[in-house]
């Protein structure tokens, strides 16, 4: 038979106040945490997280415009898979217009990266919905103060259409590619769907 405790040396339960206190003390903490939280993810601080995750959640899209103002999507030939070269084929679509023409965002995004080099020299990334990467290559430069990081709207200013990289010398144009989760895939059939759309009645 189990000896019964030494009620001298049983130690001393919480009051009812005291324990009440401690769980009032708990809710206040969950209470703080919880308003800032909500506060740092509507700050300006959390911008790049907040459309993150918009964009995430977005599908892909099923039509674009085209990304260099003045072009129509008839004006862009069909090169997807095109071979280029021994070893390479073409993974997206030229579309040509006159040098410093303006290049735009096609979608919703986050510009992942701004850089010079390889094949196709001065270009920048753009992370959109459905987490899909669009590539714009050969640019004649980058509007000022494009950086890393930036949210962009679609039809917001990305650069200039040129030929750097390995297109040096051929007809100033924009190399366009998109890539999903099985890699490159041909975005005309978007630009085409995206000019097949009824046009809006006027507002009456």
């Amino acid at each position: 038979m189990r000896p019964l405790p030494d009620p001298a040396t049983a130690p001393a339960r919480p009051s009812r106040a005291r324990q009440l206190r401690r769980w009032l003390l708990r809710v206040l903490w969950i209470a703080v945490l919880i308003v800032a939280g909500g506060a740092f993810w509507n700050s300006r601080w959390a911008a790049v997280p907040r459309a993150m995750w918009e964009i995430s959640r977005l599908p892909a899209p099923t039509a674009l415009p085209v990304p260099v103002d003045g072009v129509r999507a008839r004006q862009v030939a069909d090169t997807f898979g095109a071979p280029r070269g021994a070893d390479r084929t073409h993974a997206g679509v030229d579309i040509f217009a006159a040098r410093g023409t303006a290049v735009r965002s096609a979608t919703r995004g986050i510009v992942t990266d701004v850089r010079e080099g390889g094949l196709g020299g001065r270009q920048v990334w753009i992370q959109g919905p459905a987490m899909e990467r669009y590539y714009y290559a050969h640019l004649d430069d980058w509007r000022e103060g494009l950086e890393r990081g930036e949210v962009v709207d679609a039809g917001t200013l990305l650069g200039y259409v040129g030929d750097t990289g390995n297109a040096k010398g051929t007809p100033p144009h924009l190399h366009w590619g998109i890539y999903g989760a099985d890699g490159a895939y041909d975005p005309l059939p978007l630009l085409r769907a995206w000019a097949a759309r009824p046009a809006l009645s006027p507002t009456p």
